[in-house]
């Protein structure tokens, strides 16, 4: 196989479209859609009911994503990683909790900071951000879609 041929088989492997499928199989979140966004810094899902509360001395939050046609209800407990000021769609600062979880797009994982934020009105409830696949040599093809597969995680059904 020539130099040129091997360049592009690695790097036809670590290409993601503008929408996949991911799991977050630490939260219980399997087979849900997320836009690939790297217009957006930080990655977001959407979480209602959102209830901060101490557990052990560490803080933790309740929240849950309503179930969409894409996914089942779900309810999820889960230490806090961090608090922060991030920029909504309109640009505007808005206070977020944000958490740590373990991502898997296709048959590669990684863990992932995501902010809670309500996605009600938007058509994902999930986003991933451009911090989150950065260090992870993913390519993103703007003009296709779900390109890396199912996750390569034992699905919940």
């Amino acid at each position: 196989m020539t130099r040129l041929k091997k360049a592009r088989a690695v790097i036809a492997s670590d290409v993601v479209g503008w929408r996949e499928v991911v799991s977050l199989p630490e939260l219980g979140v399997f087979d849900m859609r997320a836009k690939i966004d790297t217009g957006a810094r930080t990655s977001a899902l959407h979480a209602e009911d959102q209830e901060i509360f101490e557990r052990d001395g560490v803080k933790w939050v309740r929240f849950k994503v309503p179930a969409s046609r894409h996914h089942a209800d779900f309810k999820v407990e889960v230490p806090v990683h961090d608090e922060r000021d991030i920029k909504n769609t309109s640009g505007v600062p808005e206070r977020r909790i944000v958490i740590r979880t373990l991502l898997h797009l296709g048959d590669r994982h990684w863990h992932v900071d995501v902010s809670l934020a309500n996605r009600a009105n938007m058509g994902f409830d999930m986003i991933l951000g451009r911090t989150a696949i950065r260090r992870h040599k993913v390519l993103v093809d703007a003009g296709r879609s779900f390109l890396a597969g199912k996750p390569a995680v034992a699905t919940k059904h």
